[in-house]
């Protein structure tokens, strides 16, 4: 159990170590340079079973096929790769990824009954490692198809169902874009006032992930003021599900508030568990706004 205790909270450092140096660096891991990337921004998803990674593993599988220039975002287990035909290249360097979740020892549910209360979960942090399609060989040619980016004209007309499904209030006109939690509604300036049109979706998208933690949807911390640390955490939490939702839709995201990135650096610096909490809630912002586009997580 001491072992276990020690690997995770070593996985904790150094993923946030990992983003910490990005960050100094003035580079958004959420934010890559998807136009210099051998593959088109979308989000990575694991080839045998389909299903799209989330949380933090979205970010540390952006880095790896930026970093490498792999041309697929699809991922597999070595055991998935020899299942499917095919086996992961000899000398190939996996990348470590991780599943996070809670359990009741059975201990504490007796304990729990014993006591009449409720039963207390435990939380854990369980290490993985995957490769890219393109580290494999042999694999059925539908695995290794080349991923086709979304027309850029279809993406944004999905953007905007989204919006218009979600039921969210959103004004349009001003010179600024923010979401107000007290009256519940998103202001965005018109679209002529971007250079480029689909920047109001990716602007329209970040007010829309601040607009998930409502009260009576999320239910997020929203009541710190600005430069607060609380401020901090949930600007870094709808930068974060914009940037997933974007790139869902096929829209490479981009960065909206980087003169936050110190008070993002302290927010980690103070506690190694703050990304994984905020990339887990970006997540599922990010999953809350698709569903109004039929895009299941």
């Amino acid at each position: 159990m001491k072992q276990q205790k020690v690997e995770r909270q070593s996985l904790y450092a150094e993923v946030t170590s990992r983003i910490i140096a990005e960050l100094e660096e003035g580079r958004l891991p959420w934010v890559q340079p998807w136009d210099g990337a051998a593959c088109g921004c979308s989000m990575p998803q694991n080839r045998g079973t389909g299903r799209k990674y989330s949380g933090i593993n979205v970010l540390i599988l952006w880095a790896e096929v930026v970093a490498k220039g792999y041309a697929s975002q699809r991922w597999l287990t070595y055991r998935q790769a020899e299942a499917a035909g095919g086996n992961v290249r000899r000398g190939e360097k996996g990348t470590v990824i991780c599943y996070a979740d809670r359990f009741t020892p059975k201990a504490e549910q007796e304990q729990a009954r014993s006591d009449d209360r409720a039963a207390r979960q435990v939380a854990f942090l369980k290490r993985f490692v995957v490769f890219n399609v393109d580290q494999c060989e042999g694999l059925p040619d539908d695995y290794t198809v080349p991923m086709v980016s979304p027309d850029p004209v279809l993406a944004i007309s999905e953007a905007d169902a989204l919006i218009k499904a979600s039921g969210a209030r959103v004004n349009i006109g001003g010179g600024e874009a923010f979401y107000s939690p007290s009256h519940d509604f998103v202001q965005v300036p018109p679209q002529a006032a971007f250079h480029e049109p689909v920047n109001w979706y990716r602007t329209a998208l970040h007010e829309l992930g601040h607009w998930t933690g409502h009260g009576s949807r999320l239910d997020r911390n929203q009541k710190g003021g600005f430069g607060s640390e609380a401020y901090a955490k949930e600007e870094l939490v709808a930068e974060m599900a914009a940037a997933f939702a974007c790139a869902a839709l096929g829209i490479a995201p981009t960065v909206r508030h980087s003169d936050y990135i110190a008070s993002w650096l302290s927010v980690l610096r103070d506690d190694e568990k703050a990304i994984f909490r905020a990339a887990s809630q970006a997540s599922k912002a990010s999953d809350y706004l698709l569903a109004f586009a039929g895009v299941e997580p």
